[in-house]
């Protein structure tokens, strides 16, 4: 019972960070219905956005402290979110009225061209990620063993999760982008800047990828250009299983494949630990292609 239970504390860890990312999948799906497959990189640009900022802000907030922790944080995501915005702008905005396929090969261009282009700036090695945070175990009881990072990870996940429900459901833009994701023609017919609100969602999402590539180098403090592929694809698996579109759903899905990820690699073997979020997509696709919590969509022809 001590193993099944640090292999969900562990799995919980892994979870919320999948959740954030693929809540940036989700989001941009529900409004333009194209998956931007260069969201996973944003991931590795916040890790990295987070690896410079921290020796400048130590120098202000001497020690690793929760507070200096969460400045690196919020540093780290506004840079992220300028950068979506940027490459909303620069790359998607142009070819919003193509065929989605011209987008989605784009989005991959994207996605290859700042993995290069960050193993030309940060150099190809891995690099270790400062510590930020204090990181002790806060409980110890036998077998078990839960430490200050996996806390700050779900605590920081959970007011992530509500601050984003907040937006969503209660601001003039979030009912803007429910607006624009169910009738983008009568949205802009009732006065709503559509190009705004597709800014914001990608500014919004790619903060919350900076702040899951944050988390997951507190908890696995090793960084590389190339670290966003892996948990890019597995967040993108989540928003499929809990229904892509459904912000409830993408974090539902995170949660599963990082909770399913953890114990199979902890009791049947690490081998399958990538392969098993990749199983899953195949079978919900086969049962249920709408997701956990997705509803079917009728489309006129």
């Amino acid at each position: 019972m001590t193993e099944l239970l640090q292999q969900l504390i562990n799995g919980l860890a892994l979870g919320s960070i999948l959740a954030l990312i693929a809540l940036g999948y989700t989001m941009v799906y529900g409004i333009l219905r194209f998956i931007n497959f260069a969201h996973g990189d944003l991931f590795m640009l916040g890790a990295f956005a987070g690896f410079y900022i921290s020796p400048a802000v130590a120098a202000v907030l001497p020690g690793p402290s929760l507070g200096s922790g969460l400045v690196v944080l919020g540093l780290a995501m506004l840079i992220c979110a300028v950068l979506g915005v940027v490459i909303e702008r620069v790359a998607y905005r142009p070819l919003r009225r193509r065929p989605k396929l011209t987008v989605l090969i784009t989005a991959i261009g994207i996605s290859l061209f700042l993995e290069n282009t960050g193993q030309l700036v940060f150099g190809a090695t891995p690099k270790k990620f400062p510590e930020i945070i204090p990181v002790y175990p806060v409980l110890k009881f036998g077998g078990l063993s839960i430490t200050s990072s996996q806390l700050i990870v779900l605590g920081v996940t959970l007011l992530l999760l509500v601050a984003l429900r907040h937006i969503v459901l209660k601001t003039r833009m979030g009912m803007a982008m429910r607006a624009l994701a169910f009738n983008p023609e009568a949205a802009a017919l009732m006065g709503i800047n559509t190009d705004w609100i597709v800014s914001f969602t990608f500014g919004l999402g790619s903060a919350l990828a900076a702040a899951a590539g944050i988390l997951f180098a507190i908890v696995y403090p090793s960084i590389d250009p190339l670290m966003g592929i892996l948990p890019g694809l597995k967040a993108f698996v989540a928003a499929v299983l809990g229904g892509i579109g459904n912000l409830p759903g993408a974090a539902l899905g995170g949660i599963l494949i990082g909770v399913t990820e953890t114990l199979v690699a902890g009791y049947l073997s690490s081998t399958y630990r990538d392969a098993i979020a990749f199983g899953i997509l195949i079978v919900i696709l086969l049962v249920k292609p709408s997701g956990l919590l997705g509803k079917k969509e009728i489309e006129k022809v």
